[in-house]
């Protein structure tokens, strides 16, 4: 393992979004040396996830799809690592908008690293990719390992293989130091389209008596699974220690199908949890064996996930069950009272 990597000046983008705002809580936290700097867009709905952040972080107000504007927040940051986590990212919503994903996702990559590039500046960056480049992999390539074929099975996954693929030809073609990560399952409590969150927002909403059911799509999926926690860890050592030019699966230990999960879930609730397949929920074309290998990560960082698979989902229930408590204050306080 090398020599850890220092830096003084990190950016984010998309540090509004459900994952961009862990990592840089866990920077701001565990980092303090590194000044933490955000690239968020004024008119997105994820605003609210920058509120634990206050003070701690510098948020520029930029949009990827504007070059200019990209060009303006690199100037000012100067940034001497870069985490690239903005993305549309919700892949069952891909295929009913899979032109705005896909333009979206490729060219805000593009004029990010185009910006680097005419500027000349010379960060260490991350891209954070994902499992779904691997599409639906034959068994007998499982665990999927990153020499793996791309087989893209959705719009968002094909728009995360050109990033991925552009991340790759910068360093080719103009020596930025791209490091490309493949991210597997990590259960997120603010990214509500994921199943697990999902799952456990309707069980505290049951709980509560706000609903009356759980909804849910295909639950045969096998997934590996870790905590957002251990998840951010990783993408900050990942900075730390991995070769620019290489490309590196993340994922945890903890392998387990959509159905059991639930089963797992359900089993913390404080009340029955009746549940029922919604078709609505189901995808067009599904990605249902993810079990990564992760050996080439690990030894280049030493990296290991710290929180049990129990913990993790103790603490993704607990998230909303608070959530739910205070939506209900909220509209129980009636209109004008909050502040009272």
């Amino acid at each position: 393992m090398r020599e850890p990597r220092s830096f003084r000046r990190v950016l984010i983008t998309g540090i509004g979004g459900s994952g961009g705002s862990y990592l840089a809580e866990y920077i701001a936290e565990q980092h303090p040396e590194a000044q933490v700097h955000g690239l968020a867009r004024w008119h997105s709905a994820t605003q609210d996830n920058l509120r634990l952040l206050a003070g701690r972080a510098n948020v520029h107000e930029a949009d990827l799809l504007d070059l200019g504007s990209v060009l303006r927040v690199l100037e000012d940051a100067q940034p001497d690592a870069i985490f690239h986590l903005a993305a549309h990212a919700n892949v069952r919503v891909s295929f009913q908008s899979p032109v705005a994903v896909l333009h979206n996702n490729i060219i805000g990559t593009a004029n990010l690293l185009e910006a680097i590039r005419l500027l000349k500046l010379d960060p260490l960056i991350q891209l954070c990719s994902t499992s779904e480049v691997y599409g639906q992999v034959d068994p007998q390539d499982v665990p999927i390992r990153e020499s793996a074929p791309l087989q893209p099975a959705s719009p968002y996954a094909v728009s995360k293989v050109a990033q991925d693929l552009l991340g790759r030809s910068y360093w080719v073609s103009y020596k930025l130091r791209v490091i490309r990560t493949r991210m597997f399952t990590y259960l997120n409590p603010r990214r509500t389209d994921l199943f697990a969150t999902s799952f456990a927002r309707q069980v505290a909403r049951i709980e509560a008596g706000l609903q009356e059911e759980l909804c849910h799509g295909n639950l045969e999926s096998v997934r590996t699974v870790i905590d957002v926690r251990d998840a951010m860890r990783a993408y900050w050592e990942a900075l730390l220690y991995c070769e620019p030019g290489e490309v590196y699966n993340i994922g945890g230990t903890t392998t387990i199908t959509v159905g059991d999960f639930l089963k797992r879930l359900t089993a913390m609730a404080t009340k029955p949890i009746p549940t029922r397949e919604d078709p609505a929920l189901l995808r067009p074309a599904d990605v249902t064996l993810q079990i990564p290998c992760v050996e080439k990560f690990v030894k280049a960082t030493g990296w290991a996930p710290r929180y049990s698979f129990d913990e993790s989902i103790r603490y993704l229930l607990e998230y909303w069950r608070a959530r739910v408590r205070a939506e209900q204050a909220l509209a129980g306080a009636g209109p004008g009272e909050e502040g009272r």
